[in-house]
């Protein structure tokens, strides 16, 4: 079935009056297996929506985020991170705005055959103003037959700086593009890009193991899942027949399949996103750098040393020194 990507019956949010004591319920979808990183990152834009607003004006949070599952409970993300969850069953839904996000992951499959979950996307679906999967939760949406119903377009002239470039028109939002759009309007672009400059770190770094968004159109959805899952898991021993699983092929058409699409190998992508989370480790934490390389899959310190002097000619602790004085750039070339 082919999904429909609808915007909400309601005009555009940007057009209706925010009302101070307005409260918006953010109900995110997971399951076990979940890929955790963009959902870590809505909240924690709404999160900080909240803690700026509470800063600059009087009244409560503006956001109230829920994970919500098929059993509630404790749920384990494909990066073997547990997050505590609500039941869907024992959610109850209120006059408030609903914005309904829905998580991709490896774990989609057996999730898009729970019940539990296609009764409560029905009933919760009509009265969400906006209904977003996150790559493969598309599936759960498909399971359930229902839509997606992504945020409307800002006025011409209304973007805020750099946080979410433009789109084609038949390419879906990213999740983070459509919670920063969600702030702006709610809260303004003065908070937004405060917003969006606080979790900007999280996309600069020297190493960028996703695929250009004007690639993916050309990256079968097969293989865009097994790259997925490959940065969801950085911080575990993963093989190349594990991928291959995620993307149902042999190995051997699997590993032909993802140089061509992706023009690397699928190790050299793992390299690259493992890399990419060292950096901004570096950078957003005070963590040793034996420890971030464990976290990262790399093993060591020392090894992390010996990929950063191949590939950035400078060790890890220079590299965290030299962002915090601003002497290295935020990208290569």
């Amino acid at each position: 079935m082919e999904l429909i990507h609808s915007l909400p019956r309601s005009p555009s949010r940007s057009a209706l009056p925010t009302q101070a004591n307005a409260i918006t319920r953010v109900d995110i979808a997971v399951f076990d297996g979940f890929a955790l990183p963009e959902v870590a990152a809505i909240i924690e834009i709404f999160q900080k929506a909240n803690s700026l607003i509470a800063a600059q004006r009087s009244g409560g949070a503006r956001y109230e985020v829920s994970l919500l599952s098929a059993a509630g409970g404790r749920i384990g993300s494909s990066s073997s991170v547990f997050v505590w969850t609500e039941n869907v069953a024992s959610h109850r839904g209120t006059n408030d705005t609903h914005l309904l996000f829905i998580a991709g992951g490896v774990g989609v499959q057996e999730a898009s055959r729970d019940e539990r979950l296609s009764i409560w996307l029905r009933r919760r679906h009509p009265f969400s103003e906006i209904v977003h999967p996150l790559a493969e939760g598309r599936s759960l949406l498909q399971a359930a037959g229902l839509p997606s119903r992504y945020c409307p377009l800002l006025p011409d002239g209304n973007e805020t700086r750099g946080l979410y470039p433009a789109r084609p028109l038949h390419e879906a939002p990213g999740a983070v593009c459509t919670a920063l759009r969600v702030v702006e309007e709610d809260l303004g672009p003065e908070v937004a890009e405060q917003v969006g400059e606080s979790i900007a770190p999280l996309h600069k770094t020297h190493f960028s193991s996703s695929v250009t968004p004007g690639a993916e159109l050309q990256v079968s959805e097969k293989i865009m899942a097994s790259a997925r899952w490959l940065e969801a898991n950085i911080d575990r021993p993963i093989s190349i027949d594990d991928a291959a699983q995620i993307a149902a092929m042999s190995e051997r058409n699997f590993l032909r399949r993802f140089k061509s699409e992706i023009g690397m190998t699928p190790s050299d992508y793992l390299l690259r996103a493992r890399l990419n989370i060292s950096c901004r480790m570096l950078v957003e934490s005070r963590l040793p750098v034996d420890k971030i390389a464990r976290r990262c899959g790399i093993g060591s310190g020392g090894q992390l040393s010996k990929l950063f002097r191949k590939y950035l000619s400078t060790t890890p602790t220079d590299y965290r020194l030299g962002k915090e004085v601003g002497a290295l750039p935020d990208s290569v070339s």
